[in-house]
């Protein structure tokens, strides 16, 4: 089903697939509402057709970035950790989240907390998320911004008032890093600021540092923080492309 759909990008309707495949138009359609629970296709309501998300990019790619994560990404985040001393994190898209995929949590004595490598992280709501949809190409964030429009909590909220996002994203450009102070409920005493690792057009992941809010305001924390967190996004970067 999944290969069918990659081969009409512009969507298919149940019919067109179930023509394709050789299924039939019933189990299709059972086939496709499952693939859209599950986020990797999305219906067109005026033409009832389908079409692949960004999502399924997992199940292509996998993990196969953990390479470079633990061989790049992990070093540079322990020499951030000497410098910043507040706990970094590094994200990385995961379908409709940011993962946590590396941290410096476990070693900083300014953690509080431990266990942070597969947390997920709203997009509208955080920093890491906010930095990844404000660098991400344009025809990606839409996909993005549709997926979480269709979700039931505070993200979709966020999402279907497209004024609201496009400020938001608008703010992240302008300043150059993505900013959470206070905004996510699930964590409401932390602060965050937020940058991406790109390729081209391509955003990888995005780098943090989390602190207590009461510590320091974003703008405080982006002029202490951002040079180092820079110089080490530039080596990341760097190290991504000697790998290819």
């Amino acid at each position: 089903m999944l290969n069918a759909l990659n081969r009409e990008p512009v969507g298919a309707t149940p019919a067109r697939l179930a023509e394709l495949t050789g299924i039939h138009r019933t189990t299709v359609r059972r086939l496709l509402e499952t693939l859209q629970d599950e986020g990797y296709v999305l219906r067109s309501l005026s033409d009832d057709s389908y079409r692949l998300t960004i999502r399924v990019r997992e199940l292509s790619e996998g993990f196969r970035d953990e390479h470079w994560i633990s061989s790049v990404a992990a070093p540079m985040l322990g020499e951030l950790l000497n410098e910043v001393l507040w706990p970094t994190d590094l994200c990385t898209l995961d379908g409709d989240t940011m993962m946590v995929r590396e941290t410096t949590h476990r070693f900083s004595r300014l953690s509080f907390h431990r266990a942070m490598v597969g947390r997920r992280l709203p997009l509208l709501e955080t920093a890491t998320g906010l930095a990844y949809l404000a660098y991400c190409p344009e025809k990606e964030r839409e996909e993005l911004i549709t997926l979480l429009a269709g979700r039931d909590d505070a993200s979709g909220e966020i999402a279907r008032n497209r004024e609201l996002v496009n400020n938001l994203i608008l703010r992240t450009q302008r300043k150059g890093f993505g900013e959470n102070y206070m905004n996510w409920n699930a964590e409401e005493n932390i602060a965050s600021i937020a940058i991406p690792i790109k390729s081209g057009d391509k955003v990888h992941a995005c780098l943090n540092i989390v602190y207590v809010a009461k510590a320091m305001t974003i703008d405080q924390a982006a002029e202490k923080f951002l040079p180092a967190m820079t110089r080490i996004r530039e080596k990341i970067e760097q190290g991504l492309a000697e790998e290819g």
